[in-house]
Parts: C-alpha cells; sequence; structure tokens
C-alpha cells in the first residue's frame, strides 16, 4: 500500500460521492423503527458534525451524529431531538464503530449525552499502524480506496432547522467512507 498521495495525484482521482440511502431520525418513532435495523448492522461508520465556530473561545456541540451501515446512513439531529438511547446503546456495544479522529468526536457527544464507548476504531490509526504517512479520511480514501471525496458543505450551519441535499449528502458520504475504509483496512 502507498504510504502518501500527492495533491496532483489526488486530483486525477475519480470523485465518489455516497448515492446510498440517507435517513433522517427526527422523531421518537422514526427512532424506534430506524433502532432495530442499526441493531442488525455488524460494522458501523460514524462521524459527527458540528457548526463551525469563528471567534475565540466560542465552541459549539455536536449538531448530528451519522452512522453508516451496509446500504444505508442515519443522521441524528442531536439538537432537535432527544436519540440518546439508541445512540448510546450503539457506542455501548461491542460491535465495531469506525470513524477518523474519533478522539474528539466521542469527547464532544459525551457532552450531548453519557456513555462508555466500546470497539471504537480509529481508521486513522489502524491506516498508521500499517505504514501509511497521511490519515485524514480524503487522502485515506484515495490511498486506499482509489477515490476523491468532494469537500462540499464542511462549515455550513449543522443546526439548521432543514438541512440542504449537500449537507446530508456531505454528512452521510463521510460516515459511508469511514466504514468502507474500515472493512479493507481491517481485512
Amino acid at each position: 500500500m502507498q504510504r502518501s498521495i500527492s495533491r496532483e495525484e489526488l486530483a486525477r482521482l475519480p470523485i465518489r460521492r455516497y448515492e446510498g440511502e440517507v435517513r433522517l431520525v427526527e422523531s421518537a418513532e422514526r427512532l424506534a423503527h430506524e433502532a432495530e435495523a442499526i441493531r442488525r448492522e455488524s460494522v458501523l461508520g460514524f462521524d459527527t458534525e458540528t457548526r463551525p465556530a469563528f471567534r475565540k473561545g466560542e465552541s459549539y456541540p455536536p449538531a448530528l451524529v451519522q452512522l453508516a451501515g451496509e446500504a444505508v446512513v442515519w443522521i441524528f439531529p442531536l439538537q432537535r431531538f432527544d436519540c440518546s438511547s439508541v445512540l448510546q446503546e450503539v457506542f455501548q456495544s461491542e460491535k465495531p464503530k469506525a470513524g477518523i479522529g474519533v478522539a474528539d468526536d466521542l469527547r464532544q457527544m459525551k457532552k450531548v449525552f453519557a456513555f462508555e464507548e466500546a470497539n471504537v476504531v480509529d481508521v486513522g490509526a489502524l491506516a498508521r499502524r500499517q505504514g501509511v504517512e497521511q490519515t485524514g479520511l480524503r487522502n485515506l480514501a484515495g490511498l486506499v480506496l482509489g477515490y476523491r471525496i468532494p469537500k462540499g458543505s464542511r462549515t455550513s450551519n449543522w443546526g439548521a432547522a432543514r438541512l440542504t441535499r449537500q449537507q446530508i449528502a456531505y454528512a452521510a458520504m463521510d460516515a459511508w467512507a469511514a466504514r468502507a475504509l474500515y472493512l479493507r483496512l481491517a481485512a
């Protein structure tokens, strides 16, 4: 496996977007319905999105948690609806949960709901152990999966009452790519 990738090499790769199903979990009824599907997944990719802060000392709690399964990405808007019971169950279960830079995501999520994580895998650390030098999501996608992930809506308002199609696509892609990277690197 290649250890690093240049900007030029990355730019030559085909762009890949998540094109599967995305389910916004915004009600107790939807949460109850989706919890069973999430429980059936053997591996979950995950990520969070947080409203950006532009002033010194300003920070916000995570606005979204995204979970990626084999064929679906679930998006949980944390500030609009209490979905902590299902998320606690997910993060405390022994099923692998894979993300990039997970320490900060876990620390921030614990400000919103309490849990003791189990079997959370940092895909960047997994790649480093295999000799990869560049361990950010976009570089890893290029090196390991052979495609480029568009940057898109990183600094948008993730706490908005209505998420745009672009925000949903961006959020889903990061969790889905983390799962795909884990499956490739852990094999």
